[in-house]
């Protein structure tokens, strides 16, 4: 089964085309207003109007009221919610919306733990741990923490790019890899050259 692309921090139209042209299967919305790739309503409609059909939108959220999360539902399409702080199983599943639940990794991390405590999760997506950030932090943590067999989907992140996409795919064997901070020109906006090149490392782990 080939592995499937997101790349998440999308901020522009045309970033959301070019991912698309190079043949991602989501993008990411962040709706986190410290993160220099936060985004607000407008723009948010703007991207989602503007992609074809069969593309998923995901949006990210970390610790948002629910107030936030269903205005931006009422105004955006998201196929997926994505959690990146620390909700809770019961605060994940109230939107009515498929989700995916961020894990930041560390040595002690006991992901099938996380699986369990989440089991309906459509995914868990795993990011490297920096104290005090939620995310986007560039970092790529010790891929053989992730047990080889895990009840739910993985989506692999942190610190991926054109350079280690395809050895993260061959040792990890994901179902998804998300990338953001790999494939810009500066912090929320993308480099299509990037994007391109990720692709192919991605396609090359097939070979």
């Amino acid at each position: 089964m080939r592995t499937r692309v997101k790349i998440c921090g999308i901020t522009r139209v045309e970033d959301a085309l070019a991912a698309v042209e190079h043949g991602c299967d989501a993008i990411g919305l962040v709706f986190y207003r410290p993160s220099p790739r936060s985004i607000d309503l407008q723009q948010a409609e703007e991207i989602a109007a503007a992609l074809p059909p069969f593309v998923s939108i995901v949006g990210l959220f970390v610790d948002a009221e629910p107030r936030e999360i269903e205005a931006v539902l009422a105004k955006v399409r998201l196929d997926l919610l994505q959690f990146h702080g620390d909700e809770t199983p019961d605060a994940c599943r109230v939107y009515s919306v498929p989700y995916m639940k961020a894990v930041r990794v560390r040595n002690d991390t006991n992901l099938l733990q996380y699986a369990t405590q989440y089991h309906d999760a459509h995914a868990l997506l795993l990011d490297a741990y920096l104290p005090g950030v939620a995310g986007g932090t560039g970092q790529v943590f010790d891929w053989s923490l992730v047990p080889r067999q895990m009840p739910v989907p993985i989506v692999l992140a942190g610190g991926l790019s054109p350079d280690n996409v395809t050895a993260a795919i061959r040792q990890v064997r994901p179902y998804a890899v998300d990338v953001s901070g790999g494939v810009e020109q500066t912090k929320g906006i993308k480099d299509a050259g990037k994007i391109a090149a990720f692709m192919q490392g991605v396609q090359n782990a097939a070979l």
